[in-house]
C-alpha cells in the first residue's frame, strides 16, 4: 500500500510539475503563421497548443460558406450526419459508450433541419471523421486547402484526413484525446475547447464501456442498442476506453482526483486556426451553425508517446490497486 500511495503521489506531481516548468495558463495566439521550423521549434516538439490567426486567409470557404451556397453547390448530395437525443455523440451513456445514429440525407435537408424549417427528433451534426471534406463533400474542396504546406513540412508527411463538421449549438464532443496532430481552423462561428495536457493523465478518470448505438424507433424516439457486429467469435463484448468526467461540471465526489486537474478554455473564432498537439484531452462546445474544417496529421510514435504510455500503465496500476485496497 505505501509504495502505490508513492506512486500516486509521483503521478499527480507530474502534472503539478508540468503547470510550474513549461505549460501556460491559456492558449497564447499569434498574429501570423510560424515558418515550418518555428511551428517545429516552438509548438509541435514542446506538444504544446496555439492558435493562429491569418492562417487561412487565401482560402475562399471564409467568402463563400454559407447556406446558399451550400443548398446551389451540394444541397443535392447525400452526406452521413450523426444523430442523437441529447447532442452527445461518442459519448458515456451509464455504463456504455453510445455512439450516434448515423443517416444519410441530402445536405439540403440537413440545413433545413438545422435552420429550423423541417421539424425532426434528435440533434442533428455533420461529424463523420473519415475524410469526409474529400469523400463526401467533394465540390468543396477547391475552397479550402488540401494540406496545410507549413505544417505538412514540419511533419515531413501529408494529412491522414481533412474533416467537414457543421451542426448545432447543442451538439457537446466529450471529452477525449487523438493520435493526431490536430489543425482546427473555424470558416463561420466558433469553437469552444477545453484543454487538458497528457500530464494530466492520472488525474483523468479512464474506465471501459461496452459499445452502443442510439437508434430511432418507430415513434420517433431513441433506444440505445448494443453494437452486435462488435462482439467476437468467444461473445464477450470489446470494452471502448473512455472518459466519463464533464470537464465543465465534474462530479468531484466520483472522480476526486480531477479536482487537481487544471483545464484551460480557448475559443477560437472564424478565421482562426487552433493547433492541438497529439495526446491532448479536448471537450468541445460550438456556436449554432457553426463550420469548420480539421487536418489530422498522424503523430510520431517517438518517446514521448513511449512516455504517456508508461505513465497510462503505471496509473492504470495505481487505479486498480487503489480499487482493490
Amino acid at each position: 500500500m505505501a509504495a502505490i500511495n508513492v506512486l500516486s503521489e509521483a503521478l499527480e506531481n507530474l502534472s503539478l510539475e508540468a503547470r510550474e516548468l513549461y505549460l501556460s495558463s491559456k492558449v497564447p495566439k499569434i498574429e501570423i503563421p510560424p515558418s515550418p521550423l518555428e511551428f517545429l521549434r516552438d509548438w509541435v516538439n514542446p506538444n504544446v497548443p496555439v492558435i493562429i490567426k491569418n492562417a487561412f486567409n487565401h482560402w475562399p470557404a471564409l467568402e463563400k460558406w454559407n447556406s446558399d451556397y451550400f443548398r446551389e453547390k451540394i444541397g443535392h448530395r447525400k452526406v452521413t450526419v450523426a444523430v442523437t437525443p441529447n447532442g452527445f455523440a461518442d459519448a458515456v451513456v451509464g455504463n456504455k459508450f453510445v455512439m450516434p445514429e448515423e443517416r444519410e440525407m441530402k445536405f439540403s435537408k440537413f440545413l433545413d433541419i438545422l435552420e429550423g424549417k423541417v421539424k425532426e427528433q434528435g440533434i442533428f451534426y455533420v461529424q463523420k471523421q473519415n475524410s469526409n471534406l474529400t469523400e463526401e463533400f467533394q465540390e468543396l474542396c477547391t475552397d479550402a486547402a488540401s494540406e496545410v504546406s507549413w505544417a505538412t513540412e514540419a511533419f515531413g508527411k501529408h494529412p491522414d484526413a481533412v474533416n467537414f463538421w457543421m451542426g448545432d449549438e447543442r451538439a457537446i464532443t466529450s471529452m477525449h484525446k487523438d493520435h493526431y496532430e490536430n489543425l482546427y481552423c473555424v470558416i463561420s462561428g466558433k469553437k469552444v475547447f477545453t484543454l487538458l495536457p497528457p500530464s494530466d493523465l492520472p488525474l483523468i478518470p479512464y474506465k471501459l464501456y461496452t459499445p452502443a448505438r442510439f437508434k430511432t424507433t418507430e415513434r420517433g424516439n431513441f433506444d440505445i442498442v448494443d453494437e452486435i457486429e462488435q462482439i467476437t467469435e468467444l461473445s464477450a463484448e470489446p470494452k471502448v476506453p473512455w472518459i466519463a468526467v464533464d470537464p465543465l461540471n465534474p462530479d468531484l465526489k466520483k472522480y476526486p482526483k480531477f479536482a487537481k486537474a487544471n483545464p484551460v478554455s480557448c475559443t477560437v473564432q472564424a478565421g482562426e486556426m487552433l493547433y492541438l498537439p497529439s495526446l491532448w484531452f479536448h471537450h468541445v462546445q460550438q456556436s449554432h451553425g457553426c463550420i469548420a474544417i480539421n487536418f489530422w496529421y498522424d503523430m510520431e510514435y517517438d518517446i514521448k508517446y513511449n512516455y504517456f504510455k508508461f505513465v497510462e500503465t503505471v496509473t492504470d496500476l495505481v487505479t486498480k490497486q487503489s480499487e482493490k485496497d
